[in-house]
Formats: C-alpha cells, sequence, structure tokens
C-alpha cells in the first residue's frame, strides 16, 4: 500500500499489522512510547505481559519503526530506564544512536530503588550521517517574582542569547500533566509541548511523524499544529475516537512563518535557525533588565515590566496564533 494512503489518519488497529502495511522508508520521524508492561488499566486492556513475550513483542515493532523510517529521519522512544536499556540493545542492530535524553519527571518508588526522577527518551537515528536535526531554544529560567534570569552566567549576561539557552539532552523545563483540567482518560498522557519540541528538532514543515501508540492523540495534534503529516495507530476504539475529536480543534501553532511550540500562552521552544525572523517580528528590545519591547504600536511605557515569554500571549492574540 502507499504512504498516502495513512496520511492524516488516526487508524484503529494492531500497531504491527498496520506497520507491516507500509512501504519501506516513508515517514520522517516516528515516535512510540509503548505500554510500560506495570499492569496498568487501559480502557479495553491490561498491560501485563511475560517478561520473554513482552520483549519479544517490542523487538518487533521496533525493527519495523526502522524499516519505515526514511533515510534522513529519526526514532524516538519513551519509557522507563528499565525498558529502554533492553530497546537501546535492539536499536543498536539496526539503527544509530545519538541520545539519551532525560526528561525531568519523577515517578513512584517501587521497593528498594532510589527515588525515580527521569523518563528517558531513546533518540536513533535511520543513517549516521545526512539526518535532519535542528538546535533548539528554551526561555531563560526566571524568578518568578522579579523576572531575573536565575542562572549566573558568571558576569556575562549581556552575551546571553535574547530568548534563552540551547536545549540539552536534559529537559526539566516541561513536566508532566498534573491538573485535571488538561488531562484526558488516560493513564499515561504525555504533555504536547514535549512532543512538539521533537517534531521541531528533526522534521519540516509537511514531513510525516507516525505514532504506533498514539493513546489520545499527542503526538499527531502536535504534528498538526506544527505543519506535518502524521499517521497515528491505536488499539483501543475509545482512544481513537477521543484523537479524532481533539484534531478537529487544531490550529496552527506558528508566528509569521515560524513553528514554535506554545504551551500556557508562552513560546517554550524555538529552533535557532528561526530566531532572527521571529526577533524581527517581536521587535524586542536589546536591553532585557528594562525588559521594554513594542510590537505592532504597543509603546514601552504599556507594559514596562514583562519578560519576553510573558509578552506572548499578546503576541498571539496579534498573530493569529491559538
Amino acid at each position: 500500500m502507499k504512504v498516502d494512503e495513512f496520511l492524516d489518519k488516526v487508524i484503529l488497529g494492531d500497531c504491527l499489522q498496520i506497520l507491516r502495511q507500509l512501504p519501506n522508508e516513508c515517514v520522517d520521524m516516528v515516535f512510540a512510547d509503548p505500554p510500560f508492561n506495570l499492569g496498568k488499566q487501559y480502557d479495553s486492556y491490561r498491560d501485563r505481559k511475560r517478561l520473554d513475550e513482552y520483549l519479544n513483542w517490542c523487538k518487533e515493532w521496533l525493527h519495523e519503526l526502522v524499516r519505515v523510517t526514511k533515510p534522513t529521519g529519526s526514532i524516538f522512544v519513551h519509557n522507563i530506564p528499565k525498558w529502554l536499556t533492553y530497546f537501546a540493545s535492539f536499536l543498536n542492530e539496526v539503527a544509530y544512536f545519538k541520545h539519551w535524553i532525560a526528561w525531568d519527571a519523577p515517578g513512584q518508588p517501587l521497593g528498594k530503588t532510589l527515588y525515580p526522577r527521569h523518563y528517558g527518551i531513546l533518540y536513533y537515528t535511520k543513517s549516521p550521517k545526512g539526518f535532519k536535526f535542528y538546535d533548539l531554544r528554551f526561555p531563560h529560567p526566571r524568578c518568578r517574582l522579579c523576572q531575573a534570569p536565575l542562572r549566573d552566567y558568571g558576569g556575562k549576561k549581556h552575551l546571553m542569547h535574547p530568548f534563552g539557552p540551547l536545549v540539552s539532552d536534559i529537559w526539566t523545563d516541561i513536566h508532566r500533566i498534573r491538573h485535571k483540567v488538561r488531562r484526558d482518560e488516560h493513564p499515561c498522557q504525555l504533555p504536547e509541548h514535549l512532543l512538539e519540541r521533537l517534531i521541531l528538532m528533526c522534521t519540516d514543515e509537511g514531513d510525516i511523524v507516525l505514532d504506533p501508540f498514539v493513546g489520545t492523540g499527542t503526538t499527531a495534534v502536535a504534528a498538526k499544529r506544527l505543519g506535518r503529516h502524521f499517521i497515528a495507530i491505536d488499539i483501543d476504539p475509545k482512544y481513537v475516537e477521543m484523537t479524532r475529536r481533539k484534531l478537529e480543534r487544531v490550529y496552527p501553532s506558528k508566528i509569521g512563518d515560524c513553528y514554535v511550540s506554545v504551551f500556557l500562552g508562552k513560546v517554550v521552544t524555538v529552533r535557532d535557525k528561526d530566531w532572527e525572523k521571529l526577533s524581527s517580528n517581536f521587535r524586542i528590545s536589546k536591553d532585557l533588565r528594562r525588559r521594554k519591547a513594542a510590537f505592532f504600536g504597543d509603546t514601552p511605557s504599556q507594559i514596562p515590566t514583562l519578560p519576553f515569554e510573558d509578552r506572548v500571549a499578546t503576541i498571539f492574540s496579534k498573530s493569529g496564533v491559538r
């Protein structure tokens, strides 16, 4: 079958059966957040397999994900460190390791263990060279009261980037979904801006993003918001229907002609290569200490104390981003 038959669809079915219908090297990015095999109860199935059964199943779909990824593409797998050590050994057979991203998201202690402080995201590429990658930036951490940068910068604050530092392989600025108002009826829902960061890192507008365990649609929503195509698969009819409904309400996350990631009215991830265009759109003041920016006719005296990040809601209302 041609990949066009799967584009921008939420497909109900077993991921292995669907993946085997896809042609070789047809997607630009894959993201997998499989069940953790910890006995969690989903809507129509329970996450519990024997160790050998679980690992053999994971190896099958991991190899399928690599098969359908283009030579320029990337593979991301999210899970707890226990299983990622196995997944890495499977992926080492067919792909190229780039990073273990540590996502600072506290878990639940299980017996005699250290308090788990992160989930891992394995980052592999299909080829050793020629893969897509873009440097990303996130906002400077600031004091909630005075809005001063929290990092000292060794007396060189004048040299810091106006928006924020480059993203590293430790992500502490994106948090798990805690509030019920932003949660769906799913035990392992991921924040959309986590997926947006990954998508901005390694794809371009119009590229294809695949998620074989899409759940309530986080990856599909993030891809559509950033102008990418998606292929979403899930075995649960309730989650498939929920994802389809959510996709009907998705609008582009764009400032000018640049896609950005947004959370709670603030830009949380931008591509470094887009900064020049974005900064001219924002017309940011060079004096960050005074933080008196102007945008589309606003005067500094009207907004004398807001840092750049907090101006985003105003910027969005004037540039069509919802």
